[in-house]
């Protein structure tokens, strides 16, 4: 590792009176071993410096599906053994059968971060869920819910062809905003579309940003495309190996199905699916493995498009990110 990140937060700990550091990188890129060095490059700017009291920092997840109870494999969760010692916030904290929204998040984060703040800590920010972060950055304001009926209908529409014409009209109406998605996230797709009938306008045009709250430095994970084709497809075999077939199936055997929020999460739902078809035993896991690999490789493909543009990010080359679990 080299020490420029290193300096970069002890210059912004130090000249910040409402810090906010910031983790973000497409799946796999390794934001949860960083976020654990960033943590205690915090703690080392102390005064005086706490190099074995590392909860002077604190780790709130941006990670949408970290949010669920017993979904932990397939959404590469740390384990408590893993946190040595440095608080988290926001996993496990919805039941998979709870709607999560980026309004909802960006209130919850927020109290969070003010409330690290609020002890004299440096609070850190840590995921890949697009929308989620920006909606804290960005001071994103949301559309209130609409019409009962008009949501009904949408997703009336919706189940028809399993969300294909719906999406594909988003997508040309309002392509910044399908692209933070796919068609199979059927909340946010009949969402955006529900806010197109009954405003007029777009739903990239109406979340209005306001400006952030707290001093920013934000750190970006980049990695060359094929070696993060490689590390995705290496921590996948590894999910499998783990046992993600077996926690899925825990979860049907507790009542969730494919229909439930959590349960749509990337990975869970083709794993469920196949289950229920008969097709999860070892003969098809392979086959079901290069199918979500490819999925999380799309995934990746639409985080890295949001982020490209955005200025604020000081994007680090392999060599700076800590090597471990992702």
């Amino acid at each position: 590792m080299t020490a420029n990140w290193k300096e970069k937060i002890t210059f912004h700990v130090q000249n910040s009176g409402h810090s906010l550091i910031v983790v973000l990188g497409p799946t796999a890129s390794g934001k949860t071993a960083f976020s654990l060095d960033v943590a205690k490059a915090a703690a080392e700017v102390h005064e005086p410096p706490l190099p074995h009291q590392w909860n002077v920092a604190e780790i709130i997840n941006a990670d949408s599906r970290q949010l669920y109870r017993f979904m932990d494999i397939g959404t590469a969760k740390i384990t408590p053994n893993e946190m040595e010692g440095i608080p988290h916030h926001l996993l496990d904290v919805l039941d998979p059968k709870e709607e999560a929204t980026a309004a909802w998040y960006k209130s919850e984060a927020t109290r969070i971060v003010n409330e690290v703040l609020g002890r004299g800590n440096v609070p850190i920010l840590v995921g890949g869920s697009m929308l989620y972060i920006s909606a804290l950055l960005d001071d994103l304001q949301f559309v209130a819910s609409g019409d009962p009926v008009l949501r009904q209908t949408l997703e009336q529409q919706y189940d028809a062809d399993g969300g294909v014409a719906l999406y594909a009209r988003l997508m040309e109406i309002d392509p910044e905003t399908a692209s933070a998605f796919s068609l199979k996230n059927k909340p946010y797709v009949v969402r955006a579309m529900e806010i197109v009938e009954s405003t007029g306008d777009i739903p990239s045009s109406l979340k209005k940003t306001g400006s952030c709250p707290w001093d920013l430095l934000i750190f970006g994970m980049e990695w060359p495309r094929e070696k993060l084709v490689e590390r995705i497809n290496a921590r996948t075999e590894q999910m499998f190996a783990d046992g993600w077939i077996g926690e899925v199936q825990s979860l049907l055997d507790r009542g969730y199905s494919v229909n439930d929020p959590g349960m749509k999460s990337h990975g869970y739902r083709e794993i469920a699916e196949a289950i229920s078809n008969g097709k999860s035993k070892e003969e098809n896991a392979k086959k079901l493995l290069g199918i979500i690999a490819a999925k999380t490789r799309q995934y990746a493909k639409r985080q890295m498009t949001w982020w490209k543009h955005d200025q604020r990010i000081h994007w680090l080359a392999p060599e700076e990110i800590t090597n471990g679990l992702p």
